[in-house]
């Protein structure tokens, strides 16, 4: 049994002081993936920078108070790789993974992108590489017999259920064509969106609202946080589920905990 939760905390000393320790005591899962840090590791309370009971990598962005992503572990990994071998992007704190045994679980912040802008160009340049990676990554953990799991806030919405206003979004970075088309190439060629298997005829489940408005209360959502997992890893989820806030005021993210178990 493989408990395997991933959140993107929108800046962890801040959810530290809303509710995130608490919540880290409580948790059952095995493995953490954590993304949009944005510390480095001697900012952060040392309750979480380096809690008991668990082995945590920390790969922050070499620009400050920007992205980050973290692994806590409640086993010693067998192996830690930062990044996936890009000279744009490795140092921009996007990925990190960990071998466990038998699965490699890796904590990917894909960049958000915004049309017209830089920052979309970024985005397609960041997806046109890591998918290569993925399928190189599949391909040498089958050779080893490894299943892989990526976990984390991939900031495209696939499908017309996964954000409650689709229409008024077709035009907007997250839910473009060829961002959709693009995750699709992602399930077909590397793994399976395992949160979608497991909910495959409902809308969402949600896992991110904006701070604006009162989108979290009328669940205007977007379901950006996946678990991809190699098909023989994904044939084992059990159980997946979004751990929402009960109100607006307990939130520590704009972001929602994503929590799959496998057998």
């Amino acid at each position: 049994m493989l408990t395997v939760t991933s959140v993107n905390v929108n800046g962890l000393r801040a959810a530290a002081k809303k509710g995130f320790v608490e919540w880290l005591a409580g948790t059952g899962a095995d493995v953490l993936c954590l993304q949009e840090v944005r510390a480095e590791p001697q900012q952060l309370p040392a309750d979480v920078r380096d809690p008991e009971g668990w082995y945590v990598t920390h790969a922050p962005a070499a620009a400050k108070g920007r992205a980050g992503v973290s692994l806590y572990t409640r086993r010693e990994p067998e192996r830690v790789r930062v990044g996936f071998g890009s000279e744009e992007f490795d140092d921009s704190g996007r990925y990190v993974e960990a071998d466990l045994p038998g699965v490699t679980v890796a904590s990917l912040y894909l960049p958000s992108g915004e049309v017209g802008t830089e920052r979309q160009d970024e985005k397609i340049r960041f997806m046109a590489e890591f998918l290569e990676y993925l399928k190189g990554l599949r391909a040498r953990a089958a050779a080893d017999g490894r299943e892989v799991l990526v976990c984390g806030d991939w900031n495209i919405a696939h499908q017309e259920a996964d954000l409650r206003n689709w229409k008024g979004n077709k035009k907007n970075s997250g839910f473009l064509p060829e961002e959709r088309a693009w995750l699709s190439r992602v399930f077909e060629e590397f793994g399976d969106d395992v949160l979608r298997a497991l909910h495959p005829d409902v809308e969402g489940p949600y896992s991110w609202w904006s701070y604006r408005g009162r989108a979290f209360d009328n669940d205007t959502g977007w379901r950006i946080d996946y678990h991809v997992a190699t098909p023989g890893l994904a044939g084992r989820a059990v159980k997946g589920s979004v751990e929402r806030a009960a109100t607006h005021a307990e939130r520590w993210s704009d972001h929602a905990p994503v929590t799959v178990v496998y057998e």
